[in-house]
């Protein structure tokens, strides 16, 4: 019964490796557990977190209007925006590509962008921020 038990676990050890297959692309990647998100903060002239509508993030390379996918992209500090996540790996290139943010100030109906590169990939653990500002300033 042992020896029987033992071949059935082999068994679907293996048809388990088969299937991640496209992951051993990769190589051996030891990835943490820890869920990744990136943002931006709107400030108005004096620094304060400014409330923003029609946020808007288009991959530059692709066309692609990006979203945070998670629930946590709700912010509870004034003014910064999750933009993207870990869920959103895929749709970004492994060596980074160029997002613009752009948001509308509710106050004074401004309209602002910047430039953000980030990079995933299917073979990335997380999204990683690799430059761009951090606050978009309001005048």
């Amino acid at each position: 019964m042992k020896k029987i038990t033992l071949v059935l676990l082999m068994g679907i050890a293996l048809v388990a490796c088969k299937k991640n297959k496209s992951t051993s692309d990769c190589g051996n990647k030891m990835c943490t557990e820890e869920f990744v998100m990136t943002g931006i903060k709107f400030a108005d002239k004096n620094g304060a977190g400014a409330e923003i509508k029609d946020l808007s993030v288009i991959n530059q390379r692709t066309g692609e209007k990006l979203y945070a996918k998670s629930s946590a992209s709700i912010s509870t500090v004034k003014g910064y925006y999750v933009v993207l996540d870990d869920a959103n790996k895929l749709q970004l290139s492994e060596q980074g590509d160029d997002l613009k943010i752009t948001g509308t100030s509710i106050t004074t109906n401004q309209t602002k962008s910047a430039i953000v590169k980030v990079s995933g990939g299917k073979c990335a653990c997380h999204i990683s921020r690799i430059s761009g500002a951090e606050q978009i300033t309001f005048d």
